[in-house]
């Protein structure tokens, strides 16, 4: 039965090599895939606690050049490479009273990294889900209010992506 298995898995890997690589562009592409909240609350008191948000985008890049790792992220001469942003940027929309929106990149968010996405190191056609996940905390005055989400990502090359926007949620925060 074991050699019966070790065939399959040969027999698949061979044909692993016979697909056409993606045509994916050097500069990376992402798009929106779903934005989601639940709230997480005291399990004594039933006292909200907070919103969990999670972002999902899905990612495609020829190159495979997308992520840091830690000891890049601490490394000063590696950061002045991506100034002052980091490889992941968040920009949060707020909705005014007026039904206008208020945008803006928060100080929480102003330089975020993604993990190395392509631990092998190996360049190549690379493409997956991203997930981010906000925690939107209920404070004594807070009130809800709604606010959606651009998202972009960078490569190692300081490719930017294209842009995309989240759907609407309703999370607390200040007025």
């Amino acid at each position: 039965m074991k050699s019966g298995s070790a065939l399959l898995i040969a027999f698949c890997a061979s044909l692993s090599g016979c697909l056409p690589k993606p045509d994916f562009d050097s500069v990376p592409r992402i798009e929106y895939a779903s934005i989601v909240q639940s709230p997480e609350s005291d399990p004594l008191t039933g006292k909200k606690l907070q919103e969990n948000v999670v972002i999902t985008v899905t990612f495609e890049d020829k190159d495979g050049d997308l992520g840091a790792t830690a000891d890049e992220r601490s490394d000063e001469t590696f950061n002045s490479i991506y100034g002052k942003r980091g490889n992941y940027e968040l920009v949060t929309l707020t909705k005014n009273v007026d039904g206008s929106w208020d945008e803006r990149i928060l100080s929480s968010d102003s330089t975020m990294w993604m993990p190395v996405l392509k631990p092998d190191g190996k360049a190549g056609p690379i493409k997956g889900k991203l997930d981010y996940e906000l925690k939107k905390p209920y404070g004594n005055n807070s009130v809800n209010i709604e606010q959606k989400f651009k998202v972009r990502i960078r490569d190692r090359a300081l490719h930017y992506s294209n842009q995309v926007e989240t759907d609407i949620v309703t999370v607390p925060g200040y007025r």
